[in-house]
């Protein structure tokens, strides 16, 4: 209980944090500003701010276990996490760089560089771990029946000539003979010298206080080389040059904590189960207990709406239809009195608007030729956000429910049952409303039929086939570019021939965490003296996070946040490209397919295999949402025969995310450029984007 007290604790700081961050935020948003050091010293102020919380947050939501705060905090990670992308967007638009340091800001804000990486939410695997388990198994299967083994790192072997490796062979087997030679030299002069020995000595009775000495002297020495090289061990454990013993094993506090968090895993799970049981339960006896009154209310609101809009206006009104509402739209939160005033008003303002419009036009006209367009300086200013409402509305939710909300009976942390009401209230309101309103539509009509005599004409029967026949044509047009070559197929026969061609490949087991690299401290002092300062690893772990590990964990981001298609991984080869790759897979649980020209060369031909393979590529995708083509760009793949990479690779990016059913990023890797093109594949994966 203590921890989770620990963590509600930590949860209301993390929301003050971030409500007097908003508060900044909406200031600045409003205030133009030009000098462009500031403007990146206040985005990057707000970015570090920003990082700072959602390290805050996911700690929190893989901690906590009351289902109902984990909604909101799950809410309000995902909108902070849109947010730094945003905010780094505006930074790389704003200096032309993908790289930006932080050096003099983190020191103003006392913060270490550690303190600056981007987290991994763990949530991203925890909630389909099942759905990988089971993918891996099949796969796991299928690559044992066909017989391929999984793909490893490979590491190049660099060939020599034939003469150098002739004469590399002869030095080894000259030093061979040679240790040999010089081992039976040693034999002999040994053998010669105990005979030496044995002839000057002669027949000596043997001494035992001489024997003695000399196993002393044995013993003496061993029992202090061995002391030595203890003392010896003990000042580099001590200096920190070599591990402490017993350093590989897993600590018991380690298992404890393992224990503890596997626990708190299962009554995470217990507690959502039987959260979504109580939501139908206390729904359904809502239902019995409050459905009848909460109809007959609707009912009387709306006849006491007929009978007053008669009376003020002369005729009865006209019921909003179903898609623009219904009755919901005229008393969304008014009384039936504010409803009627509202009307007479609008009566009003339709005539005034009449009037104004006329003279408003001739006024523009002539204002229009009078006018000279002034030229105005250009201020910089932020660009609107999707994210801020999100985060506004999570913040105001946290205020209204949770910030002074008094839980000492809730030990348990287990679901609010009042908070359920008040949630199911709303949608059985809405639920019950649209039965309402089809009741109360026919009793308008026999209303005005009996007082006022009126009919509703029937709509004619002819230009309802009309628009019917058009709507047909137009889905006819939209049928053809979305046909399904693969109708009499099922997915897993798809899959299995992805695996079969080499085109899905099972991604190695690594972690971000595993790509070490340290944080580049002189960056910002660099580019005051005018020298662009060397990417760190650290530089690059980031950025491959941001724009490859949180679009394609979270499908809220994803939606939302500034797109990114591809990414372009170039460098030597042994830095870790591949690696990268193979970690984005790792952390998002996300299917990887090498669509490099080499691997798909032959596989298949002509334009119809091209489009074929895309279409399987991508209704496979569809069925197992985040994955990631991986493309190669080095000079060895670009001639690959019967197919254009080129092609394959601006359809694919242009191809990304059909429709937005899934969350689809393709990757490209090259060693070097090709000499005919000197920007190489990064002028291709720009073009395409």
């Amino acid at each position: 209980m203590s921890s989770l007290r620990m963590y509600n604790k930590v949860w209301h700081q993390t929301q003050e944090a971030l409500n007097s961050l908003l508060d900044k935020e909406s200031q600045h948003v409003i205030e133009p500003q030009r000098n462009q050091v500031f403007i990146f010293q206040m985005l990057a102020t707000f970015y570090i701010k920003y990082v700072q919380i959602f390290r805050n947050l996911e700690n929190i939501y893989d901690q906590m276990v009351h289902p109902q705060k984990r909604i909101l905090i799950r809410k309000i990670l995902d909108g902070v996490m849109g947010r730094i992308l945003e905010l780094k967007n505006e930074m790389v638009e704003l200096e032309l760089s993908e790289f930006h340091y932080f050096d003099d800001i983190l020191q103003d804000l006392k913060l270490t560089p550690q303190q600056l990486d981007i987290p991994i939410p763990k949530y991203f695997l925890k909630e389909k771990l099942e759905v990988i388990r089971g993918r891996e198994k099949i796969l796991a299967q299928i690559l044992a029946e066909s017989g391929l083994d999984v793909p490893d790192m490979k590491t190049t072997v660099k060939a020599i000539p034939l003469e150098e490796a002739v004469k590399l062979i002869q030095i080894t087997e000259r030093a061979r003979q040679g240790r040999l030679r010089a081992l039976f030299m040693k034999q002999i002069y040994l053998q010669e010298y105990r005979a030496k020995q044995a002839r000057i000595l002669g027949e000596q009775v043997a001494d035992a206080g001489a024997a003695a000495l000399r196993i002393q002297k044995v013993w003496r020495g061993f029992h202090q080389y061995k002391k030595t090289d203890r003392e010896r061990e003990e000042e580099m454990v001590f200096l920190g040059m070599n591990p402490p013993p017993g350093f590989d094993d897993v600590s018991p506090a380690i298992k404890q904590a393992e224990r503890v968090d596997r626990l708190r895993s299962e009554v995470q799970m217990k507690h959502e189960e039987r959260y979504r049981e109580a939501l139908v339960m206390i729904k359904d006896d809502l239902r019995l207990i409050e459905g009848p009154d909460i109809k007959e209310n609707l009912q009387d609101q709306i006849r006491h709406w007929f009978i007053e809009c008669r009376n003020l206006t002369g005729t009865f009104p006209n019921y909003p239809k179903a898609e623009d509402g219904g009755s919901a739209v005229i008393f969304s939160n008014k009384t039936p009195e504010q409803v009627i005033d509202d009307i007479l008003t609008n009566q009003d303002d339709e005539e005034k608007n009449k009037k104004k419009k006329k003279k408003t036009k001739k006024e523009k006209e002539k204002k229009g030729a009078k006018e000279k367009p002034k030229e105005e300086d250009e201020e910089w200013k932020m660009s609107p956000s999707v994210f801020l409402q999100s985060l506004q509305e999570g913040n105001s939710l946290y205020k209204d429910m949770w910030m002074n909300k008094d839980e000492s009976w809730n030990f348990l942390q287990d679901y609010d049952p009042e908070l359920i009401r008040q949630e199911m209230r709303k949608e059985l309101d809405s639920e019950i409303r649209v039965q309402v309103d089809e009741l109360m539509r026919q009793e308008l009509k026999n209303l005005k039929l009996a007082v006022n005599k009126e009919k509703e004409l029937p709509v004619k029967e002819g230009r309802k086939r009309g628009k019917k026949k058009g709507k047909k044509a137009k889905k006819g047009k939209r049928g053809k570019k979305d046909k399904d070559l693969t109708v009499d197929r099922t997915i897993e026969s798809l899959y299995k021939e992805l695996v079969e061609e080499g085109l899905l490949i099972q991604p190695l087991k690594v972690n971000m965490s595993d790509y070490i690299g340290e944080y580049s401290y002189l960056g910002t002092t660099l580019r005051h003296l005018s020298i662009e300062p060397m990417p760190s690893l650290l530089d690059m772990r980031q950025l491959i996070t941001l724009y490859g590990i949180l679009p394609l964990g979270s499908a809220a981001v994803h939606e939302k946040a500034p797109l990114v298609k591809s990414l372009l991984l170039a460098g030597p080869s042994g830095v870790g490209k591949k690696m990268l790759v193979h970690a984005i897979c790792t952390e998002t649980g996300a299917n990887l397919f090498n669509l490099s020209a080499a691997n798909l060369a032959g596989k298949y031909p002509g334009k119809s295999g091209l489009q074929m393979m895309l279409h399987v590529v991508f209704k496979q995708a569809e069925q197992t949402p985040v994955w990631e083509p991986q493309t190669s760009g080095s000079s060895s793949v670009t001639q690959a025969p019967k197919h254009n990479e080129h092609s394959v690779l601006g359809r694919l990016i242009r191809g990304t995310d059909p429709g937005g059913k899934c969350s689809v990023m393709s990757l490209g890797g090259c060693k070097r450029s090709n000499p005919q093109n000197p920007h190489g594949w990064k002028g291709r994966m720009e073009k395409h984007t």
